[in-house]
């Protein structure tokens, strides 16, 4: 089971407790359990981080400008406002600059709370539970642009009804703007890469990559070995650079898979950043098989992926969408009974 913490999302003490609660669980009822730490999509809690636009708020300050993404290459250019479609359109708070120093700072305050939690739940385990751990992972498709991008005027829009606003979305395949406006300009300029010029897809794959290796690093020196630790980042074109950009020394690459899920390794984009990754495993991150609805066809993607080589685990996400799911189901149980049955084979 996985679960996602957004810890800049809610007051720190509350994810805290709900980690501590969750861990708890995992051990009562024996369930191997994926630990997801995100301050990327979500980060409602700090307004002092974001809100550069509104005095009548909490935490408005207008440096705050230099936390959030910009739409151009400098400060006058700073968003108010982004939209997400998870199934639907809606808006959310600008994306985060991932080079701010101080929206870097508030991650790796929360992550010396939330890391060790899990660590010294995990250190306190019978050796008989001790894979109950599966990992700790870091991003959540990590990107710029993609699950939170910027309609052109975009900011004019904050002030009216949302009825109003733009529905045509991403084009995923148009690097590096989507199809929409281009954004990334506060975390390359923040970055040291450039100051002037066109963003190019390069440019965000570096910011994505850089913020994931420092994330992962930070975790390493509180004490999570490689091999318990994931990225998370995805591809919406085809060999796209972002592939990559979860690969780096201190952790394992993961991706999100949902036209590939019945075979993750088809996928070019995974195919060559596993050609840079000298990690023990990779991982399904984000899973979700989009093939026949039948059983058999169900078990076969789950199957394909656990086996390939390396991979550690598979996360099936939208899971409201499975339970109730028959053959969905019984695709997973036969996928399992035969991976165990395949390992107890070894053991044997």
């Amino acid at each position: 089971m996985g679960r996602i913490f957004s810890y800049l999302q809610h007051p720190p003490e509350e994810t805290a407790r709900d980690l501590k609660r969750f861990l708890l669980r995992a051990q009562e009822q024996n369930v191997p359990i994926v630990v997801q730490l995100d301050g990327e999509n979500w980060w409602g809690n700090r307004a002092d981080l974001w809100n550069w636009w509104d005095p009548s708020r909490p935490g408005f300050s207008e440096s705050n400008r230099f936390n959030v993404e910009w739409a151009g290459w400098s400060a006058g250019d700073a968003l108010k406002i982004a939209w997400r479609n998870w199934g639907a359109q809606i808006r959310v708070l600008p994306p985060p600059n991932l080079m701010s120093p101080a929206y870097r700072l508030a991650c790796h305050e929360e992550m010396r709370v939330l890391v060790p939690l899990v660590l010294e739940w995990w250190a306190g385990l019978p050796v008989d539970q001790k894979d109950l751990l599966v990992g700790i992972k870091l991003g959540w498709e990590t990107s710029i642009g993609v699950n939170a991008w910027y309609y052109p005027g975009g900011n004019e829009l904050l002030s009216r009804p949302a009825t109003n606003d733009p529905v045509s979305g991403l084009k995923g395949s148009e690097v590096p703007a989507r199809g929409v406006a281009q954004i990334g300009y506060a975390s390359v300029r923040a970055a040291g890469i450039r100051t002037q010029g066109e963003i190019r897809e390069t440019d965000l794959a570096e910011v994505a990559r850089r913020h994931l290796e420092d994330l992962c690093a930070a975790a390493s020196r509180l004490g999570v070995p490689r091999e318990r630790l994931f990225t998370h980042v995805a591809g919406w074109k085809e060999n796209e650079l972002l592939y990559t950009s979860g690969v780096n020394r201190y952790s394992c690459p993961g991706w999100s898979f949902y036209d590939k899920a019945a075979d993750p390794l088809t996928d070019r984009g995974v195919r060559k950043a596993l050609e840079k990754s000298d990690a023990p495993y990779w991982a399904a991150v984000e899973w979700l098989y989009q093939g026949p609805p039948q059983a058999v066809a169900w078990r076969a993607a789950v199957m394909a992926t656990l086996q390939a080589r390396r991979c550690r685990y598979l996360c099936i996400y939208n899971w409201q969408g499975i339970r109730d799911n028959p053959e969905a189901l019984d695709g997973i149980s036969e996928a399992v009974w035969s991976l165990n049955e395949e390992k107890a084979g070894k053991k044997n």
